[in-house]
């Protein structure tokens, strides 16, 4: 009897001790999940606690970054000084350019990302970019025209990419009251030039195409565009031996996980060959469009070589820097062209600077053999999802997620057939299609000062 007391004591004795051990196993574990994702953790953290739109596409009330509290010219002095530093956040674990080459992207590649200060669309943007194939090969260049906390805070807690900060020094937040910003002493926007020079006011003589003087929140964009091209390519120093495309975003916009992929796809078509014996033609590759319906599940492959289009391939454009400095000898066009807007400018660069640059000056007709080509998508990949911003006003903006809901189910089809990550692209050569025809300018660039500031900017190599 005491015997089999004492092994039935053993055998509770073991059974508790395997419990236990099972347990701390378990909890062990979980542990080790959590140090291995805890950057992945802290970020996700991060940018579900003010609200649920990471996981809801319903933008119902855009969030805005809080602008900082500090003086002008203390916001002057740092922001010269983190322009000079350019450091690059994640560096201690993540190489930039990367140590370790790979078929793809062995150098590495440079995204630079336009930000104004709507956190919604940002968030939803980084959340893209965090599930991209290929993305911890990227160095992402922040590119801002306001200086927040708010946003330093989200952005430098980025942990899937090498990241860099550059603030545009010319902008209205740090000229809140003399140019570029508004002076009290400009015309009213819509004033008429005889009433101005009536009343004395700055700028009376010198009304745009349309009429109206200059809005800085308007001509702003296009110096900010301007500058931060000049600066990618001619100042940070990490890019110096850098010779391969730089991808332009803006803070609205979404990205499908193979969108490094087909760029790298893209690429590789530019040289011309067997591959494709006319995409050598092309000087932009372009990720993002503009139509009316998504297919990726049929279309993930195809790509077109077409005239490059200002109002339909201005999204998620990648250029390198020789096509660069074909631009920057443009620059007098480019600056003085009376329109505010960056893409309708560089649509006058490609149809009425760029042909004389190849020797292709206009017959007696004024028409050029000359075309700026770029490979196009026939399923996007960069997607603009911003229906609040400089031109949408109306009152429902916040709620329409339609482009959105359209590339998020598209994107599930071509999941489920597998159809992304294509191997190969099919070509179809369209250059010959009738190009965008070039109108006069949108306005809002009549100010001579506007044309000086974006001169003074060009850097030239």
């Amino acid at each position: 009897m005491k015997m089999f007391l004492v092994t039935k004591l053993r055998k509770s004795f073991l059974m508790r001790v395997c419990l236990t051990l099972a347990v701390v196993s378990l909890l062990w574990l979980h542990v080790g999940v959590f140090i291995y994702r805890g950057a992945e953790i802290d970020f996700e953290h991060r940018f579900n606690s003010s609200s649920v739109l990471l996981n809801h596409p319903n933008f119902s009330n855009i969030e805005l970054a809080k602008p900082t509290n500090l003086t002008v010219p203390e916001l002057m002095e740092k922001i010269t000084l983190e322009n000079n530093e350019q450091k690059i956040w994640n560096s201690n674990h993540i190489s930039w350019p990367p140590v370790n080459e790979t078929e793809i992207w062995p150098k590495g590649i440079v995204i630079t990302i336009q930000v104004h200060n709507r956190i919604s669309y940002l968030r939803k943007l980084l959340q893209s970019l965090s599930q991209a194939a290929w993305i911890d090969r990227a160095l992402l260049v922040f590119s801002h025209n306001i200086y927040s906390e708010e946003l330093n805070e989200i952005i430098q807690s980025i942990p899937f990419a090498n990241v860099m900060q550059i603030h545009f020094p010319y902008s209205t937040q740090l000229f809140p009251s003399s140019f570029p910003g508004d002076s009290p002493s400009d015309c009213p926007r819509d004033i008429n030039k005889e009433r101005a020079i009536a009343i004395g006011c700055s700028n009376a003589e010198t009304p745009d195409l349309y009429g109206h003087y200059r809005e800085a929140r308007y001509s702003q964009t296009k110096h900010h565009w301007w500058w931060k091209t000049n600066f990618i390519f001619g100042k940070i120093r990490a890019l110096r031996d850098y010779d391969g495309p730089v991808i332009f975003m803006e803070e609205d916009h979404y990205v499908a996980e193979d969108f490094l992929h087909v760029l790298w796809l893209q690429q590789t078509l530019l040289r011309g060959g067997s591959q494709c014996n006319f995409c050598n033609q092309a000087q932009i590759l372009s990720l993002g469009s503009y139509p009316k319906y998504f297919n990726h599940r049929e279309a993930s492959n195809m790509v077109e070589l077409l005239p490059w289009a200002s109002s339909k391939h201005n999204m998620g454009m990648a250029f390198n820097r020789s096509v660069w400095q074909n631009f920057q000898k443009c620059s007098e066009m480019f600056c003085s062209v009376d329109d505010y807007n960056w893409d309708w400018s560089l649509l006058h660069v490609a149809q009425q600077c760029l042909p004389s640059l190849f020797g292709d000056f206009p017959n007696e007709k004024g028409k050029t053999k000359f075309i700026l080509g770029a490979l196009v998508l026939k399923a996007p990949r960069i997607f603009h999802i911003g229906e609040c911003g400089v031109h949408h006003r109306k009152a429902s903006c916040a709620s329409d997620t339609s482009t959105l809901q359209k590339a998020e189910t598209s994107l599930r089809a071509a999941r489920k057939a597998e159809t992304l990550f294509p191997t190969t692209l099919r070509t179809k050569n369209m250059l010959g299609s009738k190009a965008l025809r070039l109108k006069k300018g949108n306005g809002g660039w009549g100010d001579p000062r506007d044309r000086e500031l974006c001169l003074s900017l060009t850097v030239i190599d």
